[in-house]
């Protein structure tokens, strides 16, 4: 029973990290880069619109719609309690449940950046034609904010993961779905990562009223995020196999839900990192003081 009550903590830390702490460091995080913007701008943009209390009423809003997210993940608790109590209880049903529930927690965040993409468009086409064509000229490539030794990392992983996989692959287990299969679903996070951060090195800027500090500290995080994903993922599928060759199924749940806090946390670098000094930004990758870079017509 101690992979049960294990699942069972680790599941109240999933109903508590992502719905309990992410919305209170995420309306944190809103509070703060909202002084960070000019008021002016937003003047303009809404005249005779009070933005603090919208912003405000918005917020109220998303932690409401958090805390009864928290009494389903209350609910079904209790409910997981019951069923693993069941001598012959299975892992598929609370495997299913608790990425269902994973799904719910992350529907307000993901609504958030939806509708914060659709903003930052917004503010874009209503800036002033002469910001939007300033531009920093110092160009930054992958290398600038993930060390070599963790994208070494990241690509062993997923070679060990094949290796491992071609290797479970030639006496499979019961439900193992194949081994191209699964490398095959690796190999597509891998790339849609991959995309993610080529986007955010070489895409085009849509928040012209976000400073070039804040825009390349949200670069730095979001490419760490993206590099942990790819390594989190392989370190998971690969647990799980290793747990159905030991004849551990039943410890999944608990993998499972570990696995989810752990991207929670890792949705949570950007909004507990601190804010950079002034200057911070003209440090270059090798931690040296380079020429800063004045803004000049694109």
């Amino acid at each position: 029973m101690i992979e049960a009550y294990a699942f069972l903590a680790m599941f109240l830390v999933q109903i508590l990290a992502m719905s309990a702490l992410l919305p209170v460091w995420f309306i944190r995080f809103v509070r703060r880069q909202a002084t960070r913007y000019p008021v002016e701008r937003f003047a303009q943009m809404y005249p005779g619109v009070d933005l603090d209390a919208g912003r405000e009423r918005f917020l109220i809003q998303y932690r409401a719609v958090n805390i009864g997210i928290v009494v389903i993940g209350f609910s079904l608790l209790v409910w997981f309690f019951s069923y693993l109590q069941r001598p012959d209880w299975s892992d598929g049903p609370v495997e299913g449940l608790v990425a269902a529930y994973f799904g719910v927690q992350a529907l307000p965040i993901c609504v958030l950046a939806v509708l914060g993409f659709r903003f930052k468009r917004q503010v874009l086409k209503h800036s002033e034609p002469e910001a939007r064509r300033k531009a920093t000229l110092q160009r930054r490539g992958l290398f600038d904010f993930v060390s070599p030794f963790l994208v070494f990392l990241a690509v062993l992983s997923y070679f060990l993961f094949v290796a491992f996989t071609l290797y479970i692959g030639q006496q499979p287990f019961p439900g193992f779905a194949g081994a191209l299969i699964n490398i095959g679903i690796v190999t597509l996070v891998y790339a849609l990562e991959a995309a993610c951060v080529y986007m955010i090195l070489y895409g085009k800027k849509i928040n012209p009223i976000e400073t070039h500090a804040d825009s390349v500290r949200m670069m730095g995080l979001s490419v760490k995020a993206c590099v942990y994903a790819c390594i989190a993922c392989v370190a998971f599928l690969s647990l799980n196999f290793t747990l159905v060759l030991l004849d551990l199924q039943r410890w999944e749940p608990f993998a499972l839900s570990a696995f989810l806090v752990l991207c929670a946390l890792l949705s949570l670098m950007g909004m507990t990192a601190p804010p950079r000094h002034p200057g911070a930004d003209d440090l270059g990758s090798n931690g040296r003081l380079t020429p800063r870079t004045p803004d000049l017509p694109a």
